[in-house]
């Protein structure tokens, strides 16, 4: 299970993996962002959820600064993709219950308990199942 941020705090998948590898390689928040040209409190906001997700120009100077390449900078990419904490699902042309499904859980996703959040990412992550054939007849 995902470890969860205290009550109030609005921290995104991205924030805590970048939290986490400043934290790896001893690098201070106040250096790491002198070190990109941003504001102490922008690369705080940006690990604390307060701002939308970074740009990917800020998502590769990140990697240079922390000396990751390969998976590991494809890795926090695809985290920043997934870290806006304001997302829009544009259901036209889907079915009406995969708009359903997407309204119920923008109604319910702040109520919904820590383990069944686990369950649904596991099912929304697991590869799709391949296309049914149709048997000759």
């Amino acid at each position: 299970m995902t470890p969860r941020p205290g009550k109030g705090d609005r921290v995104t998948p991205f924030g805590i993996r970048l939290r986490q590898l400043r934290g790896e390689r001893g690098i201070s928040l106040k250096d790491m962002a002198e070190a990109l040209g941003v504001s102490a409190a922008y690369l705080s906001a940006l690990e604390h959820g307060r701002r939308g997700r970074p740009t990917h120009a800020m998502v590769v100077a990140i990697c240079a600064q922390l000396n990751i390449i390969w998976d590991e900078a494809d890795e926090l990419l695809r985290l920043a993709r997934l870290s806006h904490p304001r997302v829009t699902v544009d259901t036209q042309g889907l079915t009406p219950e995969a708009t359903e499904l997407a309204n119920l859980l923008a109604e319910r996703i702040r109520k919904l308990p820590a383990e069944r959040i686990d369950r649904l990412l596991e099912l929304v992550k697991a590869p799709p199942a391949p296309p049914r054939r149709r048997g000759r007849r």
